[in-house]
């Protein structure tokens, strides 16, 4: 088989977050499988794309082994059950240029067009080129990607309707307050996703809103940046976070951290805390006079894997909201008239004859006018790109060779037939499958160093051995 472009990951639509979270990869780790793709079988060319919402592995080479080699991958790194690989979605060629072009442009994101999916998108791509494990194939397929996405952001006017994470959780807590004028605020984290929460909850006119990070620089580079915005931001240390959170109404936790920074029994701490706290009292007194909610703490984990463990939905007056529960309550999307068809077709995951989990259709029912002009750009690109990618896909001296290796792994094969045979149906399958795998290993080695050498007369000096 010749080598294509091969997708094989799960997202939001397709897994649940406690899922996801099994199989996210930090950027260390991202390097350490990138080094084992580079050694696996029927993998020329290989990047491992993970955030909150996907883990994905962009791969050119032979589909079949490469399918194989991510499926002992996950077997012996991440002990993968076969319920969850039902979760996991495999694309080729096409569908799977497709596919990588939708994600570059936001078409595929839980908050459809959000912005930070090309950065993270371009760091992927960088760390595969660190480690040599792109070539001029997934080189010309994510450089196009991004242009794709240029394009769209060019011709259309797509990203006018964009909501991201931290303005999800923003609107979820105002469905809850009604208001967040006067609203003591957290911030876990200092990153990217927390910036963008502070820059958005500072046009509310909260009481505060205290940036609490393990980092105290970054924590206080970030208040540095948002202070002439809003006087009501600034830092504190992460030591004294139980004496904050005993004031505070609303929580919103965007960390690194690859393990329960707010545990249940942190939350047992803070609920004495709070029924300590003088202030905490005075607020009760007057806060009795109004609705309900404003007397609930509201926890939203925008991290993956998640900063707040879920044993903390058991305490009273306390709201708990992670990724998953963020996308429930943006739907129907951004402001778009209310259309159930199209609440129950993302919410509900396509599956093949299989019944394996499938990516979200390219057009979904009731999407804007910009959303489909975005689909329709992408689709033209795909077609028009999968002509190119094929003209220098396979130079002939490659092509040459495979060719040579199939011919004589037919020949062998219909001899060992004649020699031991006949062999039972079953049986037969099996040692051709076996012939043909060992032929495809010994073409990609071969196509490799091909690739490396220099010189000019080596792939017809091979050739001619083989």
């Amino acid at each position: 088989m010749e080598p294509t472009l091969v997708v094989v990951g799960l997202n939001h639509r397709t897994a649940a977050v406690e899922v996801r979270e099994r199989f996210w990869m930090s950027g260390c780790r991202q390097a350490e499988v990138l080094s084992m793709l580079a050694q696996a079988e029927g993998i020329d060319e290989a990047i491992v794309f993970s955030t909150s919402n996907r883990t994905e592995f962009v791969l050119w080479g032979d589909a079949t082994l490469a399918v194989n080699s991510i499926l002992r991958l996950l077997t012996a790194e991440y002990d993968l059950k076969l319920q969850e690989w039902n979760s996991f979605y495999r694309l080729l060629d096409e569908q799977a240029l497709v596919h990588a072009f939708r994600v570059s442009c936001g078409l595929d994101s839980m908050y459809i067009g959000e912005g930070h999916i090309a950065r993270q998108f371009a760091i992927a791509w960088q760390h595969a080129r660190n480690t040599g494990c792109t070539g001029r194939h997934l080189d010309a397929v994510l450089r196009r990607a991004l242009a794709v996405r240029r394009r769209v952001r060019k011709e259309t006017d797509f990203v006018s309707h964009l909501v991201s994470a931290p303005m999800a959780a923003i609107r979820l807590a105002e469905q809850v307050f009604g208001s967040l004028a006067a609203k003591n605020i957290v911030i876990f984290g200092s990153g990217q996703m927390a910036e963008s929460a502070a820059r958005e909850l500072s046009q509310r006119s909260p009481q505060s809103i205290l940036i609490l990070s393990r980092n105290d620089t970054s924590a206080q580079e970030l208040v540095f940046k948002l202070r002439p915005q809003s006087p009501a931001v600034r830092a504190g240390a992460f030591s004294e976070c139980w004496q904050r959170l005993a004031a505070a109404d609303l929580v919103i936790s965007a960390t690194s951290s690859q393990e329960f920074i707010f545990t249940a029994d942190d939350m047992r701490r803070l609920a004495i805390a709070r029924n300590n706290s003088t202030e905490g009292r005075e607020n009760e007194r007057k806060e009795k006079e109004n609705d309900a909610a404003a007397r609930k703490l509201i926890l939203i984990d925008l991290a993956l894997p998640r900063d707040i463990d879920p044993a903390v939905r058991a305490f009273d007056g306390v709201l708990l909201y992670d990724l998953e529960d963020l996308e429930r309550a943006v739907e129907p999307r951004k402001e778009a008239p209310r259309q159930e068809a199209r609440t129950v077709e993302l919410r509900t995951p396509r599956r093949d004859e299989r019944g394996r989990n499938l990516p979200a259709p390219a057009v979904s029912a009731g999407a804007r006018p910009s959303e489909l002009e975005a689909e329709q750009i992408v689709q033209a690109e795909a077609r028009e790109f999968k002509k190119e990618l094929l003209l220098g896909a396979v130079p002939p001296e490659v092509s040459a060779l495979r060719s040579r290796l199939d011919e004589i792994c037919r020949q062998e094969l219909e001899s060992f037939r004649l020699e031991q045979g006949p062999f039972p149906k079953d049986q037969d399958k099996l040692i051709a499958a076996l012939g043909l795998r060992i032929t495809h290993k010994i073409a990609g080695t071969l196509a490799r160093d091909l690739k490396t050498s220099t010189e000019s007369r080596a792939p017809r000096r091979m050739i001619a051995g083989v």
